[in-house]
């Protein structure tokens, strides 16, 4: 069994050196393609992060009775993703979850709908619940702030 490993780590590591020197080419070697510059001067597009503050929300988890299942987006549940669900927030829209007790944050996408039960506001993936130290305790108390970016216009794709 060690011999394999050995001949497999050895076989990894020749594939990704013959691919690395294999993709290492210009790129008008590449069918004739345009060459790309970049000026030393050039500024990266950077936005400012913006972290808004939704208050202090009552947070439970759910996993295993759901795992595999459709999600209110249509996206399957992983239970060990970091994804959560909220009654109103917008599909796609990333929270920072803070544990009050112990400070362990996590950031999180909405992608389901719940929870569904009264006084509990937030419903978290059984991974985010590992990642909170929350797991053994169920519900508790979190810190939730809208994860939002400054001047970012994303990406969109016209159909001809």
């Amino acid at each position: 069994m060690r011999t394999f490993k050995l001949i497999f780590a050895i076989s990894l590591l020749l594939a990704t050196v013959s691919f690395i020197s294999w993709s290492d080419s210009t790129a008008s070697e590449n069918n004739g393609a345009d060459k790309i510059s970049v000026s030393k001067d050039a500024k990266p597009n950077v936005s400012n992060v913006n972290f808004e503050n939704l208050g202090i929300m009552i947070a439970s988890w759910y996993g295993p009775r759901f795992h595999g299942k459709l999600t209110a987006n249509g996206e399957t549940y992983n239970q060990m993703a970091f994804t959560a669900a909220h009654k109103d927030l917008p599909f796609g829209t990333f929270l920072r979850i803070t544990n009050q007790r112990n400070g362990n944050s996590v950031v999180v996408r909405i992608n389901d709908r719940g929870p569904f039960i009264e006084g509990r506001d937030i419903d978290l993936s059984m991974g985010t619940a590992f990642a909170l130290g929350m797991v053994k305790k169920g519900v508790i108390k979190v810190k939730v702030e809208e994860i939002t970016l400054n001047d970012y216009s994303p990406p969109f794709a016209t159909l001809n």
